[in-house]
């Protein structure tokens, strides 16, 4: 089911939808470039008959480049994913504080925006406008300059990932620092310290919009 905009603009709804019109794309690609806010995104796991996703741009060996916003790296499942990812042979991953339009472009012939969920089906857009194209390839790189190797950012935050769930429980609570501490055992300075750490990974500058993100991205 799709709906026409333009000429070089369809709005596509459902993964399944997208992979019918992009699967020759992926497959033959030479260069991906990909920005995700969020795991699920572009978490599909199959293309048209089944075929897995990353299958069809491992078979050609294609450039891919990969910025996450750093908040997903609090995600229990990310190791798992990263994983998965860093399986295929050609791929770097680079993660940003900033929040993202969240993008595929590939060979910069193509963009998928990721839109809306309605109804259980999110909407993308598939946008081949070559001004349009050029233009969100622009953003894309961008982000991907100001963005820090995933590693590096992975060991920033390492120690605070396991209490990154209590923390936001306790800030949620509206727990003071001394009580908060306490109850995890860390001195008041420590905590306050592991509080920075974890809104420096959301993104967030106020301990409220710490909270807000997280929501966001499925940690509370």
């Amino acid at each position: 089911m799709h709906q026409r905009t333009a000429e070089s603009v369809a709005v596509v709804h459902g993964e399944q939808e997208v992979f019918r019109r992009t699967a020759h794309l992926f497959a033959n690609a030479t260069e991906i470039a990909c920005a995700a806010n969020h795991l699920a995104t572009w978490g599909w796991s199959n293309g048209p008959e089944g075929t897995p996703v990353a299958e069809l741009t491992r078979r050609n060996g294609a450039r891919i480049r990969k910025v996450y916003r750093s908040g997903i790296l609090l995600d229990p499942t990310w190791a798992q994913r990263l994983e998965v990812v860093q399986t295929h042979p050609a791929v770097q991953v680079r993660v940003t504080t900033d929040e993202l339009n969240e993008t595929v472009i590939i060979d910069g012939r193509l963009v998928i925006l990721a839109g809306d969920r309605r109804a259980g089906e999110r909407t993308y857009s598939l946008i081949t406008d070559r001004a349009a194209v050029l233009g969100v390839t622009s953003l894309f790189e961008a982000a991907w300059r100001s963005a820090t190797d995933h590693a590096l950012f992975d060991a920033q935050i390492a120690e605070i990932r396991g209490l990154a769930p209590q923390v936001l429980d306790l800030l949620a609570q509206g727990v003071k620092d001394e009580a908060a501490a306490r109850i995890l055992g860390l001195g008041v300075r420590t905590y306050r310290r592991r509080v920075a750490e974890l809104m420096t990974a959301l993104g967030a500058e106020s301990r409220f919009q710490a909270g807000v993100r997280a929501r966001e991205i499925g940690l509370v």
